[in-house]
């Protein structure tokens, strides 16, 4: 109990009386942007099946799959669908189901990755997915404004279940730290200060925009 309370002092309250919804947050990422944004104040919904509070100030949209490693070629239609309807689609119509409930100076966060920049030939329909959150961001900020901020986390290398290959096999787990300029992984909650920033008025000014957290990796200019 003390410990949270150090870290309740350590990171602040800027969540105080707000509600937020994440996706997927039972683990890994999602998780800790759940855990984050509730020792910063808020009362956070897990589910998004039903209405609770009356209101909500935050949504961080993080759900995801990648059901394939085949090349997109080679890739059969129904993997193509889901990747589709999960990655992008669910976002849409978590948004339009939310939007009559957002408060004025809300927030949304969209869990995308840095393979949006370059998708990689393992994992190439995830990565063309995640290119479209960039693009979903950028629209959504404009029909969203000025009432609701729309922004973007894209993750570097964050070992979870989700992405295990990169920690499984530690000749791997050292290449991808190596290709880092930090020299490590990134984390659950690297991900989860990010995700808290652009969701809090800290970040009142930014809309439109995707915070890439990956230690440096090369990802634009």
């Amino acid at each position: 109990m003390a410990k949270m309370m150090d870290m309740e002092t350590k990171i602040g309250r800027r969540f105080e009386g707000k509600v937020a919804i994440v996706t997927a947050s039972t683990q890994g990422i999602g998780f800790a942007i759940a855990e984050r944004l509730g020792l910063e104040g808020a009362s956070v919904v897990i589910s998004s099946r039903k209405q609770k509070y009356g209101k909500i100030d935050v949504i961080v949209s993080n759900a995801a799959v990648n059901p394939s490693v085949d090349p997109l070629l080679r890739t059969l239609e129904s993997i193509l669908d889901k990747l589709w309807e999960i990655n992008v689609k669910a976002t849409v119509l978590l948004l339009q189901e939310a939007a009559p409930h957002l408060q004025k100076g809300s927030s949304i966060v969209i869990i995308s990755s840095i393979a949006g920049y370059n998708p990689q030939p393992a994992m190439a329909m995830y990565g063309v997915t995640k290119t479209a959150l960039l693009g979903l961001t950028k629209a959504l900020a404009t029909e969203m404004a000025p009432v609701t901020r729309v922004n973007a986390v894209a993750p570097g290398f964050v070992p979870t279940n989700f992405a295990a290959y990169i920690t499984k096999d530690e000749d791997v787990k050292k290449v991808n730290e190596e290709k880092t300029l930090l020299g490590r992984l990134g984390t659950p909650k690297d991900m989860a200060a990010a995700a808290a920033f652009l969701a809090s008025d800290d970040a009142c000014y930014i809309t439109g925009e995707t915070l890439i957290v990956a230690g440096g990796l090369p990802s634009r200019l």
